[in-house]
């Protein structure tokens, strides 16, 4: 029906206020509707905190009787550090609950929707079901890979180029490709930089946007060669290290949260490690800034999910590339990409990307 997606629509937008905020739980929005109005909105803000069922049955209080509940994934029937919200949709007395799309949580999976059938209340599924399933792309990531979803963001000249020789980078893309990029920290859970570009920026990593959240830092230094004045380093940054910790204890004392890895065979700190440590902290999706090294070694990896790169309309000649994986013989050898999304940003081409199955 119409109304049911322009109501799944509303859900969707709610959702998305949560979104880099809710991990190690999924965005969540819902609406309760009554005569073919709204009486309740609700979205899920942080884990810990009431899910957006509650919060839209509890906006429409006593106009939840006998209304239509839209809620963008299925509720939960499980005690977690929440009540099930099955429970409090059938003491609501909602009479039809729309859902966007099933969990795929092993411990909810179909068991919400049941329990709501179980009670009498008619249910629907898959309105707005693809846009659901994006919403909640990277909770699904994490819960099937236990890693977070992983995006390489880079910003590179039309030949290819995302420094001089010299590592002068500032600035390769547009100011609108740049606040772009703040947009996109303020919703990931954390931020990813090689020791490279640690000792050639010197970066901040936060996101520069009015009531944004900074994401977690994280900094890929197999030598543990970062500067103690690092701007980054304090209580919201982890440093991947093979070096024991104690052996820069200026660094530990500041806050940094330091996590010893085994190298691999090239010297290189593994993905595979890496990403299982984050996603063990609940983080559902991180967002790679760089440089060269880190994008050659995940991109090799294939521990990544999609690709943003800006291409600036300049020609350097020369200078850094953004990946060097060595003299493949043959095309065959590439990477294969699927672009997802060409568009304008500023001055430059935003290319979206997944790695090709």
């Amino acid at each position: 029906m119409e109304s049911d997606v322009s109501f799944m629509q509303e859900a969707l937008s709610l959702a998305r206020k949560g979104l880099g905020r809710t991990a190690p739980n999924p965005p969540v929005g819902a609406v309760v509707v009554k005569d073919s109005r709204i009486v309740g909105r609700g979205f899920h803000p942080r884990a810990g905190m009431p899910h957006a069922e509650v919060y839209a049955l509890g906006a429409a209080y006593d106009e939840a009787k006998g209304g239509t509940l839209y809620v963008t994934l299925e509720p939960c029937n499980h005690h977690g550090r929440t009540p099930p919200c099955t429970q409090a949709i059938i003491e609501a007395g909602i009479s039809r609950v729309v859902v966007g799309t099933i969990d795929p949580n092993p411990k909810v999976a179909g068991r919400g929707i049941e329990r709501l059938r179980a009670s009498g209340i008619v249910v629907d599924v898959g309105v707005c079901e693809d846009a659901c399933k994006d919403l909640i792309a990277w909770y699904a990531t994490w819960l099937e890979k236990g890693r977070p979803y992983v995006i390489l963001k880079a910003a590179m000249t039309l030949d290819g180029r995302i420094a001089t020789a010299g590592g002068d980078s500032r600035w390769i893309s547009s100011d609108e490709s740049r606040a772009l990029v703040h947009e996109v920290r303020n919703h990931v859970d954390a931020v990813i930089v090689g020791i490279g570009t640690m000792i050639k920026d010197d970066p901040l990593l936060t996101c520069r946007i009015e009531a944004g959240r900074d994401p977690l830092k994280v900094i890929l230094d197999a030598d543990f060669q970062v500067s103690p004045q690092a701007k980054c380093l304090g209580p919201g940054t982890v440093l991947f290290t093979a070096k024991p910790s104690d052996s820069r204890p200026e660094i530990v004392e500041q806050g940094v949260q330091v996590v010893r890895l085994q190298p691999d065979a090239s010297g290189r700190l593994p993905w595979e490690q890496v990403l299982s440590h984050l996603g063990g902290m609940g983080l559902h999706a991180a967002m790679v800034e760089g440089g060269s090294g880190v994008y050659s070694s995940l991109l090799a990896s294939r521990c990544l999910d999609s690709l943003m790169v800006f291409i600036a309309p300049k020609i350097l000649g020369g200078g850094i590339p953004m990946v060097d994986m060595g003299s493949p013989e043959s095309i065959a050898q590439s990477v294969r990409l699927v672009i997802t999304g060409v568009r304008r940003t500023g001055t430059d081409v935003l290319v979206t990307a997944v790695l090709e199955e």
